[in-house]
This record gives structure tokens, sequence and C-alpha cells, in this order.
């Protein structure tokens, strides 16, 4: 009896584990480590959602099995939603299914419609589930850059001409995890009149719809005229709600897709626990001022990071959405590489972060940092790096040369 199961043979090792073991044994170990390594909201949901999850708790008949494509309420909730935001129309009844979150939901698409073999187009680096999720469905991922510029392009259009067979599905992320990055209106028209001409799905993931900056929102791929052909997009209450243990996120979009993800959910599960759908209905419609009150606070942790670990010897670019800074590793380091660095930064510097090569093989020289401390743990974060970045020989900002 072999031990290789299929599935798990096609996995790589997840590098990203490598340091996370390293920073849950070092505070296991009593030692304070500031974490910047997950992006995980450490801010708590608004009071009139967890009144809501606690006032429908409390009814006898709240507690059995929901429905797994998301209660009636939610789904007109977040129609709603893209309405109000976006100026997109959506049938609640057949363009919208709830998710267990994103990860969840990427999964699951991917499981209905993927065939062992089928080519699949993922940018590099990426956020794991956008590859793995199709990789464990027995998809084969070509990869195509992160960056949306004449160059992305130019690669889709080579992707289709060299591989065989044909790619079927175009994976997109902005603003994107790891790399903040982000697009315009024009990109999304230009990309789904790329995706008619060639057939090919496209699957937007909008996980940071909300955490944008500078007074540039995001845009959805749904504003393009037809884009309902071609595109499913998901979108998640994690980050703007700061409800990320909570697991509620939302597949919208082409009513082919969504019906084929429908019907593999329902094999799978029988919905989040409805509580948690009802407040997740009352985060979707009640008052919006936590989305705006969070986003600032991500603004300015964001300007705190960029100031301090510059005066640190760091210059990192300032993110123009997403909970993230795309770090570039300080040069004089650079040789280390993403892993070893971050293995060093969390030895030594008790600063976790995530090593770019852990999004893939384009992500080797950088770092992912996630916002997720206050302003004075970043700042402290900042020192202690700064006194790292000296012990390698690194000249930082006042400190005297020669």
């Amino acid at each position: 009896m072999s031990d290789e199961f299929y599935r798990i043979k096609r996995l790589p090792p997840y590098v990203i584990a490598e340091v996370n073991g390293m920073r849950a044994a070092a505070r296991a170990g009593g030692e304070d480590i500031i974490d910047l390594g997950m992006g995980n909201p450490d801010l708590p949901p608004p009071d009139h959602v967890l009144d809501k999850l606690i006032e429908v708790t409390r009814k006898p008949d709240a507690h059995g099995y929901s429905q797994s494509k998301g209660i009636p309420g939610l789904r007109r909730a977040q129609a709603n939603y893209y309405g109000r935001r976006f100026g997109v129309e959506l049938d609640p009844e057949n363009e919208v299914v709830v998710t267990m979150g994103s990860k969840e939901g990427l999964a699951s698409l991917a499981t209905a419609i993927t065939a062992p073999g089928d080519v699949v187009l993922a940018p590099n680096p990426s956020y794991p589930i956008h590859t793995f999720g199709f990789i464990i469905a027995g998809a084969t991922i070509r990869a195509v850059p992160t960056t949306p510029d004449d160059h992305y392009f130019e690669s889709l259009e080579r992707a289709m001409e060299f591989t065989i067979p044909r790619p079927s599905v175009l994976v997109v992320n902005y603003p994107s995890n790891p790399t903040a990055e982000t697009v315009d209106l024009a990109f999304y028209e230009r990309l789904v009149a790329w995706a008619k001409e060639n057939q090919v799905w496209i699957i937007s993931d909008l996980a940071y719809s909300e955490l944008y900056y500078d007074g540039n929102p995001t845009v959805s791929i749904l504003q393009v005229k037809g884009a309902k052909d071609v595109a499913v997009e998901f979108t998640s209450l994690s980050k703007t709600y700061s409800m990320a243990g909570w697991r509620i996120g939302f597949a919208v979009g082409n009513r082919k897709l969504i019906a084929a993800m429908t019907r593999v959910k329902s094999y799978l599960d029988y919905g989040a626990f409805t509580p948690i759908q009802a407040a997740a209905c009352a985060a979707l419609n009640g008052p919006q001022d936590i989305v705006e009150k969070n986003r600032l606070l991500y603004h300015k942790r964001r300007d705190v990071l960029v100031e301090s670990f510059a005066r640190a010897g760091w210059d990192i670019p300032a993110p123009r959405a997403s909970m993230f800074a795309w770090a570039p590793l300080p040069p004089a380091v650079a040789h280390l590489g993403s892993l070893e660095f971050s293995k060093q930064l969390l030895t030594s510097a008790k600063v976790a972060v995530a090593p770019g090569v852990g999004y893939g093989e384009n992500g080797e020289g950088y770092v992912r940092i996630a916002l997720v401390e206050n302003e004075q743990r970043l700042r402290q974060a900042a020192r202690n790096v700064k006194r790292y970045l000296q012990s390698m020989g690194v000249n930082t900002p006042g400190q005297k040369v020669g």
C-alpha cells in the first residue's frame, strides 16, 4: 500500500509554514515576537454585528443545518452591496453564492470546473490558493506576471499561442496579495475583451475591495459591460469588517460558474452557521462607518511602517491598497534570499514576516509585511530591524560611517 497519495504528491512544501513553525516555537519559549507575517486582522468586528450574532444564537431554531448556498437574506445583502459600491446589478438567486471565506470558495470552484490536465493561468507571485486550489483539482498551472502592464498581456498571448491544451481559466487578484498592486477599469475592459476572444473564464479575487488608500477606490471587473459573460468574482468580510475567523465570503457573477460551484458545494457542506450568516447580513446592511474607520487605521499603519523602516535603513514602497507591503530585501542582505532573511529577522530582530518565495518563484527577493500590529509595535519592529541591519554591517540613517 502506497502512502504517497496522488494529490499530496502534487503539493510542494508550504514554505511559509517553516517560518510559522519558528515563530510558534519562539513564542512558546516566552519570546515577544512582533508578528507581521500572517494577514490576520487584530481589530474586532462592529458591535452591532456581535449583537446580532448573540441574538440569533439564542433562537432555538437557529442551530440546525443551514443553506449551503447561503441564506436568502445574505445573498440579497451582497447583491445590494455590489449595487451600492460598484453600480453592478446581481440576481441574488442565480448570481450570488455564499462561501466559507474566499479560500474555500476558490477551491470549490476549482473542483467544479477543472478536469485533470486543464491548463490554468495564474499570477506568480500569488496567494497560494490561486494555484494550489487548481493543482489539487488536477490542473496544470502556467504562470503569468502579477504586474498589470503591456508585458502582462504579451504573456497572456504567448500562453494562448504555445500552450497545449489551450488555457481555459485565468485567475486575477487586484489589489494583489502579496504585491499590493492595483488596476483601473481600463485594465479590466481589456482583460474581458481578451477573455471573450479566447474563450477563457476569468476568476477575480477582490478580497481587499475596501482597503484602498490615497482616495483611489478599487474597481470590480463586473463593472465592465458584458463581464458576467466570462467572469466570477470573490469577496470576503474577513478584512472589511475584521471577521476573518468567521469564514464568510461570496462568489458573484457568471450564472454557469455560480451554478456549478453551488452544486459542488451542496455535496461538500451545509453552509456556515446560521447566526454567523445573520450577523454577516448586519455587517453588510448596517452602518458602514467601520469600513472607513478601518481603512484610515490601515492607512496610518502603512505610513508609519514606510517611514519608520526607512529610518531603519530599509526602503519599502508604500502600497496603494490591501493590508500588506511588498518589500524588496535590503540590498546588503539580498544575497540571503527571502527565506533565510525571514528566518534571521525572526531570530535576531524578533519580527516575523512572510518570505516572498512562499508565493511563487517570482516572489524571491521580497518579503510580505502585514499591517496587523498597532503603530507602537510597528515602530518597535523598525528599531529591532535597525539593530539587526547594523549587526549585518548595513549603514543605517543616523549611523556614523567609518
